[in-house]
C-alpha cells in the first residue's frame, strides 16, 4: 500500500516543481481545479448510490462525521485559547460587509453536487463499476493541479519560516487534531491509522473527502467530506464572534481554509495584521493534508 501512496502522491510533487509566471495560466488552472472537484464529488455521490444497505451506510457516515468533528474540535479549542494567552495578537475591526452568505452558498453547492450524484445513481440504477477507476484518474490530475497551485501561491520558504506565529498555530492544529482522531477511532472501534487519516483533513473538505474515498471507500470519503465541511461552516460563524478576543483561535480553527476561503472574513474582522499569519498557517496545513493523509492511509 506504501507504493500506492507514492503513486498517488507523485502528481502532487511533479506539480509543485512547475513554476507558472503567467496569471492567465494560473487562473485557468484554478478554474479547472474547481471543476474537477465538482466532478469528483458527483462521482462520490454515485459511489454512495452503489453501496449495499444504503440507509445503514448513511447512518454510519453521520455517526463518523459527528464523532470525528466533536473529538477533533474539542482538541483544537482546548489548546488554541492558551496560544492567545501566551502570544496575544492585536486585531482591528473592519467595516466592510462580510461575504459570509456567499461562502455559505458555495459550501451548500458542494453538498448539493454530492446529493445530485447520489440521486442520479439511485434513479438510473446504472452499472457503477467504472466510478472508482474514473475517480482515481481524476484524483491524480487534481493532485497535479493542486501541486502547481501550492508552488505558485506566492509563499516562499523564507516568508513561512519568518512568520513564527503562523507556524505555531499550524503546529497546534496538527498536534491537537491527531489525538482527536485517535480518540474518535477508539470510540468507533475502527483502525487507529484510519482515525489519524480522518484527522488530517484540517478543513480542506474537497481534497480530504476525495483522498479518504479513494483510499477507504465512499463511507469514509463521505464522512471526511462532511466533517471538514462542518468545520468550515462553524469557522465562518465563529470567526466574527471571537477573533477580537481570540485571534489565534479564530485563525487556527479555520484550518487550511485560512489562506483562501475564510481569509476575507479573517481580514475584515481581525484587520490586516492577521492576514500574513492566516496565510502561513493555512499554507502549511494545506501542504500537509495530502502528505499526512496519504501517509496514514499507507500504514
Amino acid at each position: 500500500m506504501f507504493s500506492g501512496m507514492l503513486f498517488i502522491f507523485l502528481p502532487l510533487i511533479v506539480g509543485y516543481l512547475i513554476p507558472v509566471r503567467k496569471d492567465a495560466v494560473l487562473q485557468f488552472i484554478h478554474a479547472q481545479t474547481s471543476r474537477l472537484v465538482l466532478v469528483i464529488l458527483s462521482l462520490m455521490g454515485l459511489s454512495l448510490a452503489g453501496l449495499d444497505n444504503l440507509g445503514e451506510n448513511l447512518s454510519q457516515i453521520l455517526l463518523y462525521t459527528v464523532t470525528f468533528f466533536l473529538c477533533i474540535s474539542a482538541g483544537n479549542l482546548l489548546v488554541l485559547p492558551l496560544l492567545d494567552k501566551r502570544y496575544p495578537l492585536k486585531t482591528e475591526h473592519g467595516h466592510q460587509q462580510l461575504p459570509k452568505a456567499k461562502m455559505l452558498l458555495e459550501s451548500a453547492k458542494l453538498i448539493l453536487v454530492v446529493a445530485a450524484g447520489l440521486i442520479v445513481g439511485l434513479l438510473l440504477n446504472m452499472d457503477l463499476i467504472w466510478v472508482d477507476r474514473a475517480s482515481e484518474i481524476i484524483l491524480l490530475l487534481l493532485l497535479f493541479l493542486i501541486g502547481i497551485q501550492l508552488r505558485n501561491s506566492g509563499m516562499t520558504l523564507r516568508q513561512i519560516l519568518l512568520n513564527k506565529q503562523g507556524m505555531l498555530i499550524a503546529l497546534v492544529i496538527i498536534v491537537t487534531s491527531l489525538p482527536g482522531g485517535l480518540l474518535a477511532a477508539w470510540l468507533l472501534g475502527i483502525p487507529l491509522n484510519h482515525g489519524l487519516a480522518m484527522a488530517s483533513g484540517f478543513g480542506w473538505y474537497s481534497l480530504a473527502g476525495i483522498l479518504m474515498g479513494d483510499g477507504l471507500g465512499p463511507v469514509y470519503g463521505g464522512a471526511s467530506f462532511l466533517n471538514e465541511l462542518l468545520r468550515e461552516l462553524v469557522a465562518l460563524t465563529m470567526i466574527p464572534a471571537v477573533i477580537s478576543r481570540f485571534p489565534n483561535t479564530a485563525i487556527g480553527y479555520a484550518g487550511a481554509t485560512a489562506m483562501d476561503f475564510t481569509l476575507p472574513i479573517i481580514q475584515n474582522c481581525g484587520g490586516i495584521r492577521c492576514v500574513p499569519i492566516a496565510i502561513v498557517s493555512g499554507f502549511i496545513l494545506s501542504l500537509l493534508v495530502p502528505v499526512l493523509m496519504l501517509f496514514f492511509l499507507s500504514l
